[in-house]
């Protein structure tokens, strides 16, 4: 496997030590910027639950989401206690916080604030890493000569977009969002440069299975926030404290399906694999957003069935039900590619099933929105202790 040896004055990481995959305190420092955002997200879903404000949030959130996990690599890769490395992320926090704050906006009069943010932050941090690469050897600086052109490439689609109109604006977003996605597919092939291997990727894997929990603890972080803030503006009685202990309780079963057993796993997968990177490409990088994602449908749901517990309308229904779903479903090819079995686990896809199943009774309004809830969090903990029963086995 390829390998990166940071000389002595290298911002590189030193591998080998029992500590150099830590997450630093810095790094941590930079996540907060992402509560944010994430709050912003969920906020600007609540506000507007047709399909097509729902589009616009999921392109957002999957930028968000690329902007924090192409940093977490190269914070795999350099030494975060580095003063050089250190100001870097504290610049990327800084336009963090422009990208988060103009999220609500971000299709109105802030379009163009939010694709400066994002640009900036997807080519400068990689123009950092080509500096911080210097000395090197060819392969790594290749790597991120391809990745730079890259993201120039969807860099200039994105402040197009920013300075167009209605659906223009998310029509050039959206392909430049796809052509930073199909980057890591295809290996960041580039004419003349050729394209990047998985042996290039030799990613430290404590560090990444951390940094993802971390952001998916950042997730489930919004659900409680969004519960608790809810709650405490009503009043204290049995028609408010029901669907608080509902979400609650769905909260909980989605740390358990996923710290329970599924991060573990992974961790230890990743850790002792031959080709860390494929590991962090598909299992951390793609499909983790489908995990961050569900949780947050989860939260705005949570934030429906407290306000309104005794009915939900069609898009309230499609929350309800849609986080759950997105959350099994994230879950459980998350736990399919990290392990050797043939199919995802039967019980993700048992649970799937049945919350297509409480489709019908929500659409004939038979359940009130807190029934709904309960039954998509009954769904959740019957997953989460299958799964726990059977791995005892």
């Amino acid at each position: 496997m390829h390998t990166v040896f940071a000389p002595r004055r290298s911002l590189l990481r030193n591998r080998g030590q029992h500590d150099s995959g830590k997450v630093e305190m810095v790094e941590l420092f930079f996540d907060l910027v992402f509560v944010f955002a994430i709050t912003q997200l969920s906020h600007t879903l609540l506000a507007d639950l047709g399909p097509a404000n729902a589009l616009r949030v999921g392109l957002m959130l999957v930028a968000v989401w690329w902007v924090w996990i192409f940093t977490s690599w190269v914070t795999n890769w350099l030494d975060p206690n580095r003063p050089s490395v250190r100001a870097c992320l504290l610049v990327l926090m800084l336009a963090g916080l422009v990208l988060s704050a103009s999220v609500p906006q971000a299709f109105g009069d802030k379009g163009w604030a939010f694709a400066l943010a994002y640009a900036g932050m997807q080519v400068g941090r990689t123009l950092f890493m080509l500096w911080a690469l210097r000395g090197q050897p060819l392969d790594s600086v290749r790597n991120f000569q391809r990745i730079l052109v890259w993201l120039v490439s969807s860099g200039a689609l994105w402040l197009i977009g920013g300075g167009a109109e209605g659906p223009a604006r998310l029509a050039w977003w959206g392909l430049a969002l796809a052509i930073e996605l199909l980057g890591p597919a295809l290996f960041f092939w580039v004419p003349g440069l050729g394209r990047s291997r998985i042996q290039d990727w030799n990613v430290d894997g404590n560090h990444m299975a951390e940094r993802c929990a971390l952001f998916v603890i950042i997730a489930l972080g919004e659900s409680l926030l969004v519960s608790g803030a809810t709650f405490a503006g009503q009043p204290w009685n049995s028609a408010t404290a029901l669907p608080f202990l509902v979400s609650f309780v769905g909260t909980v079963a989605m740390w358990w399906l996923y710290f329970a057993v599924g991060a573990e796993h992974a961790h230890h997968r990743i850790v002792h694999a031959e080709d860390p990177g494929r590991q962090a490409r598909i299992a951390y990088t793609y499909l983790h957003v489908l995990i961050v994602a569900g949780v947050i449908v989860c939260a705005v749901a949570d934030e429906l069935v407290l306000a309104h517990p005794d009915h939900a309308d069609t898009a309230g229904i499609a929350a309800i039900l849609g986080g759950p779903a997105l959350y099994l479903l994230g879950t459980a090819l998350f736990k399919w590619v990290t392990n050797t079995r043939r199919l995802p686990p039967l019980s993700h896809l048992v649970g799937l099933g049945l919350l297509a199943v409480l489709v019908v009774p929500a659409l004939q309004h038979t359940l009130s929105a807190l029934g709904l809830a309960a039954g998509g969090a009954a769904v959740l903990w019957l997953v989460a202790v299958w799964e726990s029963i059977a791995l005892k086995k």
